[in-house]
């Protein structure tokens, strides 16, 4: 690793220490026809039990589906805000967790020895969904009595990964394929924004090459390689591993902060660049029409190769698009 990585990745890793010991208490927030409710989930980490942050963004009307979004390294559930209450604008409970990007039991979303025991206590959460006494249920209703909304817990799933968060949703739906077969059917797409491998083991390589056969959607909304997302590491796994004519889209001039859109920050783009109106506009749009597309089950085709939406970005320069192995 580069002295500039290393001191990038210890500069990350006190701001997110900071940021976590500074979480506010569970609260609700209203706006357009949006609810945030923050509340703490359970999740086992080692022989602890940890009570990381949980933002709910709630429709106010029946939703389509559960769409989990996961934080990249050294940020917080926070930071995926603006993408979160744009899915719940289309009518999706938005689910952003906060997990630790350094932790001395390994419970990091980014593998930084091994993290897999954590990673399964997390993807437990979905795979004991239909247990109505479980932890995901038990946080979710939480968040439904201070929302106001007396609607059930979904059950479709849109999995939705930025950085290092590409990986670790990567790993926790094939997770679900191999230990909770009947609620990996309940995941209706993946959705990966400028995704980052981590550099020790090959958690995202076994996780797409166990995906690859199944039929899943997976995507990608990438930035070109550059340092921010260790030269694109996750979109080169991605498209080497999943043999598919088509796993998405790179925004020509886009950088590793444009997931976060509104909710990012001045550490994000100190060290990444800032994002670019047009790339965030295209980037909300493809995502959360795709992930829309794939919970329906009804293909919109203007936001694919060939439609109008997705051509007039290619006429613009905006995005080009990405092929997977051959």
């Amino acid at each position: 690793m580069s002295r500039f990585r290393v001191a990038r990745a210890a500069l990350l890793a006190a701001a997110v220490g900071l940021a976590v010991a500074l979480v506010a208490p569970a609260g609700v927030a209203q706006a357009a026809g949006v609810t945030k409710v923050s509340t703490f989930q359970k999740v086992k980490c080692s022989v602890f039990t940890y009570t990381p942050q949980v933002d709910w963004y709630m429709p106010a009307t029946t939703p389509k589906g559960l769409v989990w979004l996961q934080h990249g390294f050294s940020r917080t559930n926070g930071n995926m805000g603006d993408l979160a209450k744009k899915y719940a604008e289309a009518g999706y409970v938005a689910m952003a967790t906060t997990y630790p990007s350094a932790d001395i039991f390994g419970c990091t979303i980014q593998n930084l020895g091994n993290n897999d025991p954590f990673l399964n206590n997390v993807t437990k959460l979905l795979g004991e969904g239909n247990n109505t006494g479980g932890e995901l249920h038990r946080n979710f209703n939480e968040a439904r009595s201070a929302a106001g909304v007396s609607y059930s817990l979904p059950q479709k799933y849109i999995l939705v990964g930025h950085s290092a968060g590409g990986e670790m949703m990567s790993y926790v739906a094939n997770r679900l394929r191999t230990n909770h077969a009947g609620q990996f059917a309940k995941v209706k797409g993946l959705v990966l924004l400028d995704p980052v491998k981590s550099m020790i083991n090959e958690n995202m390589t076994g996780a797409l090459t166990g995906l690859k056969d199944t039929g899943l959607p997976i995507a990608t909304i990438s930035s070109p390689p550059y340092t921010a997302n260790s030269d694109a590491s996750g979109t080169t796994v991605l498209r080497s591993v999943i043999q598919r004519p088509w796993v998405g889209v790179q925004l020509t001039t886009g950088c590793h902060c444009d997931a976060e859109g509104a909710t990012t920050d001045v550490l994000c783009t100190l060290t990444s660049g800032t994002p670019q109106a047009q790339n965030i506009a295209a980037l909300q749009t493809l995502a959360v029409n795709w992930g829309n597309d794939w919970a329906t089950g009804v293909t919109n085709p203007t936001y694919y190769p060939g439609g109008a939406y997705y051509n007039g970005l290619l006429n613009a320069g905006t995005i080009s698009s990405l092929a997977g192995a051959a």
